[in-house]
């Protein structure tokens, strides 16, 4: 069984883990960065293939709400590493960044794989050393860090410690949620739970066939009192997209205490209803009901459709309906969610280690010296930048942290 050398150990190579690492190299200590995976950053460059969504443009209290109950636990680090902090810090890789129209920042480039290669030789020159294909399994019984290898068990020492592994979701790129079992006994972790997922929902055999892949577009989901603006994608087995995704916490909520989330969708959230009625109230004359509703709302087919479910699942079909029942029924779809996608397809992960059992600097209480940063502690947050910059601001935070604690142990 090998041993390696004392120095900080950074278990994890995704956004958190290697902003951790830059920090303490920067402070000039001798880092070593962990992967279980054969690279770093998987799930980073995943995460890019559409567009890397770095972070948000929107004013700072703003953004802090999305954090909801997490937000005091995280305001200290992201006010310390905010949006504008990350921008400056791609932009000094190399990358300049701009604005999209829906206030989310991207890389210039809409691409994941220069900033990560920027990222990783800056790490090279700072002089962190990588080890790939080592699965951290724990602590053996004097403290030292155990990874299961292609070659065997290896034993680590490390003055300081970083914990950065993730959720569970899309565990094929790395984070399997495996690190809970080591943490057991010593640390309170919440059930790791699908967040920014889709839902399911028991469409009819018609309307899946003929809409499932189609957009609901510039809608309003509402889940008792919470209500998101955006869009939603219509699928075989339910609904997905960013208005989902924005509300996974209360969908997930109902889900536990009633065994079902009760949704509606407002199709035309910038409209009264006494306006929708009143268009609705004028002659179709020969016009079919989906041609007089697209005219009369601009209402696309999509739409259109779900009205129609909707209605047959009430027993009342929209044709034999009033121009207010229509108003209202368009104002709120009513929608029965069964279930969240699985875990392992969802964006992110809800739950991990509960901030009770971290210190102000994101030390373990249980474990002095041993950080955590990242989406394995219990926050979490909607699409849009968010995710990342509070993996980005808190592997930073926790390297602080670290710098803190090894400079204040005794020399030995």
């Amino acid at each position: 069984m090998e041993q390696s050398q004392h120095g900080a150990a950074v278990i994890g190579g995704g956004p958190a883990g290697l902003m951790a690492a830059e920090t303490l190299a920067r402070a000039g200590v001798q880092v070593t960065v962990y992967e279980r995976m054969p690279r770093v950053g998987r799930k980073l460059l995943l995460a890019g293939r559409g567009g890397l969504n770095l972070t948000h443009s929107e004013p700072l209290e703003s953004f802090l709400s999305r954090y909801r109950e997490a937000e005091p636990n995280l305001r200290a680090a992201i006010e310390a590493f905010p949006p504008s902090a990350l921008r400056a810090w791609c932009e000094d890789l190399g990358q300049e960044t701009f604005v999209g129209t829906s206030g989310r920042v991207f890389p210039r480039v809409m691409k994941t794989s220069p900033l990560l290669r920027a990222w990783l030789q800056r790490l090279d020159a700072l002089g962190v050393e990588f080890k790939l294909r080592h699965r951290w399994i724990g602590w053996d019984s004097d403290g030292g860090l155990l990874f299961e290898t292609p070659d065997g068990q290896v034993r680590a020492d490390a003055d300081g410690t970083i914990l950065a592994l993730g959720g569970a979701s899309w565990p094929h790129l790395g984070s399997d949620g495996s690190w809970v079992q080591p943490l057991q006994g010593d640390v309170r972790v919440a059930p790791l739970e699908a967040a920014n997922s889709g839902i399911r929902i028991a469409w009819s055999e018609v309307f899946r066939t003929r809409f499932a892949g189609a957009p609901l577009k510039r809608i309003a989901l509402t889940v008792g009192s919470d209500i998101a603006r955006g869009e939603a994608m219509i699928t075989a087995d339910g609904l997905e997209g960013g208005a989902v995704y924005a509300l996974s916490a209360p969908i997930r909520n109902e889900l536990t205490v009633e065994g079902e989330a009760k949704l509606r969708i407002d199709l035309r959230p910038d409209e009264g209803l006494e306006d929708l009625a009143k268009r609705l109230e004028k002659p179709r004359g020969k016009q079919s009901l989906a041609t007089f509703l697209r005219k009369a709302l601009n209402l696309d087919p999509p739409a259109i459709g779900l009205l129609q479910e909707a209605a047959h699942a009430e027993g009342r079909p929209l044709n034999s309906r009033s121009a207010d029942e229509i108003a209202r029924l368009t104002k709120a779809i009513p929608l029965r969610a069964t279930a969240t996608a699985p875990i392992d397809r969802a964006i992110s992960t809800a739950g991990g280690v509960m901030f009770d059992n971290l210190d102000e600097t994101f030390m373990l209480r249980a474990r002095p010296g041993t950080f955590v940063a990242g989406e394995m502690i219990d926050w979490e947050a909607p699409t849009g930048g968010y995710l990342l910059q509070a993996c980005f601001a808190t592997g930073r935070a926790a390297a602080h942290g670290a710098l803190a604690y090894l400079a204040e142990r005794p020399s030995t």
